[in-house]
């Protein structure tokens, strides 16, 4: 397992924090992240950018990014925050069901709300769960890699 794609809705909440947290806590593995229905180019929502650099996370320079079935086929593992996105990625793009997990799978597989746009308790709530579910899969991946 080398590369990993972290997945939600816009690419601009959830899947740039998860994405970052996985990129710092595995190094040696390439992780990127995209939307189902992107807000291409957009940078990080300024809620999850001032969430994240309190944990000393830069997201400034993230840039949202659509899915496609070919840059999921790209990756060994697609990380997605809801059921809901991982049917639609099976929809879509059938041969990638068997690679797609949620994110929060070993957290408790419940679904990580997107908090776009429902406030601050919504926004510390998803960081909450994204920290969590993005640290049990960096200890995952970590051991995989060796």
């Amino acid at each position: 397992m080398t590369c990993v794609l972290v997945v939600c809705i816009g690419n601009i909440c959830r899947s740039p924090v998860a994405e970052g947290l996985l990129r710092r806590d595995v190094p040696r593995l390439t992780v990127s992240s995209a939307g189902l229905h992107a807000v291409v180019g957009h940078g990080a929502q300024h809620e999850m950018q001032e969430l994240s650099k309190g944990i000393g996370l830069d997201l400034s320079t993230h840039r949202a990014q659509q899915f496609t079935p070919t840059m999921g086929k790209s990756h060994d593992l697609i990380l997605v925050m809801e059921r809901a996105h991982r049917d639609e990625i099976s929809d879509i793009a059938p041969h990638l069901t068997a690679r797609t997990m949620l994110l929060d799978h070993w957290s408790g597989a419940k679904d990580i709300a997107d908090p776009y746009q429902n406030g601050d308790a919504a926004y510390n709530q998803a960081f909450r769960e994204l920290t969590l579910a993005s640290k049990i899969w960096a200890e995952r991946l970590a051991s995989w890699r060796k």
